[in-house]
């Protein structure tokens, strides 16, 4: 299994977000007399969108429109970052290892691009990615594997070639429906999650297995 690329999800993995967007859960259902809980997070975890916004008015027989609803947290996220967010462990080192390595690299995130935008361009490596991709260039999200179809296809390659980097159940379940070759690196709110077909499950980014991956291009051991 060579590979000639690699994809990584954003939220999670690269960035220490996902409290934010359980804040922003928090303030939506508040306002709406119910309860933001971690099984609600867990169902929209790695979701695009309306997509996630879906599972909110479902769990909580919502009467608004999702589209109102996603604009609604949208802001609030937007708000929120201008707090700033934290890497996530060894990212500093990964992304390192990364470039070192040569192989080309890009973002697949369920993230919208205003927030991409915004985040990506203040890091170091930023100049390296060969793409971004978003949740606005997707017409189905994560679980769905059109997203990391489409990273393999921005790099030219067959999906197979694809390393992706995932921390949530349902990235990872979009890698491997892809048929790409999967790393999840489940975090503090994604340890519980469903990781089969994982080519590797990695304690972090420091993670010394992951390391030999990008080391060792040509085979996986």
């Amino acid at each position: 299994m060579k590979i000639k690329g690699i994809a990584l999800d954003m939220d999670g993995l690269l960035f220490d977000t996902e409290g934010l967007y359980f804040r922003v859960g928090e303030i939506l259902l508040e306002r709406r007399g119910h309860r933001f809980t971690h099984e609600l997070q867990q169902r929209m975890m790695g979701r695009v969108g309306l997509d996630a916004i879906a599972q909110m008015i479902q769990m909580h027989a919502l009467a608004d429109a999702p589209e109102d609803l996603l604009a609604e947290s949208d802001d609030l996220y937007a708000d929120l970052l201008t707090g700033g967010v934290e890497p996530m462990p060894g990212l500093d080192g990964w992304m390192q290892h990364l470039v070192e390595s040569r192989l080309p690299f890009g973002v697949a995130t369920s993230s919208r691009r205003r927030f991409t935008d915004r985040l990506l361009p203040t890091m170091p490596w930023a100049d390296q990615l060969a793409f971004v991709l978003t949740g606005d260039d997707v017409n189905q999200g994560k679980p769905n594997p059109e997203i990391y179809l489409r990273a393999a296809s921005k790099l030219m390659i067959e999906p197979e070639h694809l390393l992706v980097l995932e921390d949530s159940g349902n990235g990872t379940a979009s890698a491997v429906a892809a048929g790409a070759i999967t790393v999840s690196v489940p975090n503090a709110n994604t340890a519980n999650h469903d990781f089969s077909g994982a080519t590797l499950i990695a304690d972090n980014l420091s993670d010394p297995r992951l390391l030999q991956l990008i080391n060792r291009p040509d085979s996986i051991r």
